[in-house]
């Protein structure tokens, strides 16, 4: 019976000192415990995992957070659209700063229908791409495992996509943290098992995150 593993890992913390909501934006690095949280995840890979392929979004903190286990196991990063961030109408607006401005009347026409959601992608496009991503990885790592670098939204819309939940959800009840991993599991091409775990469980509690879900880190205000 031949297993495979594909690791869903979502990136580290992010440098975003005016706490902005900086969807696929350019320029956004991991900080300093970002990289931190890359490294735990790279030696908690490299202690008895057998990957064969590294996969991630092209934005820089995904591509930082895979390098460390890039490192560990001398493989290239294969960067991927199908793993980016999903698109989102709000990118560039600090909206943990100051809530009262998602009710300004210039957004109304954004608030149409929630559970597409009408803000942003797609979600049932969302979770076609990644379902894609992780089709290509299954091959690529058949008998072995991956890792794919993303995002916490690709990854939840995932998540709940193989669960055989409703799309539309409450952002603060993610289970989806800086630098976690959701582990799925193959016979063949057949899910047998979904797993999730923190590898940088330790250092969240000295984080700060957009959308901190059910995480041990703090919302990200900005300045």
């Amino acid at each position: 019976m031949e297993l495979t593993t594909i690791h869903l890992v979502r990136h580290g913390e992010v440098d975003n000192p005016t706490g902005v909501l900086y969807g696929r934006a350019p320029g956004f690095h991991l900080t300093d415990l970002g990289r931190e949280m890359a490294e735990a995840v790279g030696e908690r890979f490299a202690d008895g995992h057998d990957v064969r392929f590294i996969m991630a979004s092209p934005l820089e903190r995904a591509q930082e957070t895979a390098q460390p286990t890039a490192r560990a196991f001398n493989l290239p990063i294969v960067s991927d659209e199908r793993l980016i961030e999903a698109d989102n109408a709000f990118e560039g607006v600090a909206v943990n700063k100051n809530r009262l401005i998602l009710a300004h009347p210039r957004y109304y026409p954004l608030y149409v229908n929630p559970f597409r959601p009408s803000w942003g992608e797609d979600y049932n496009l969302v979770a076609r791409r990644m379902s894609g991503a992780i089709a290509t990885a299954l091959e690529e790592a058949r008998g072995g495992e991956a890792v794919l670098v993303s995002h916490q939204l690709p990854i939840w819309t995932m998540r709940r996509f193989i669960e055989r939940k409703p799309f539309a959800h409450d952002p603060r009840k993610r289970q989806c943290a800086l630098a976690s991993v959701h582990s799925l599991t193959f016979v063949g091409n057949q899910l047998l098992a979904l797993d999730y775990w923190e590898p940088a469980a330790h250092l969240l509690t000295q984080a700060s995150d957009m959308v901190p879900g059910t995480s041990a880190a703090a919302e990200a205000k900005g300045n």
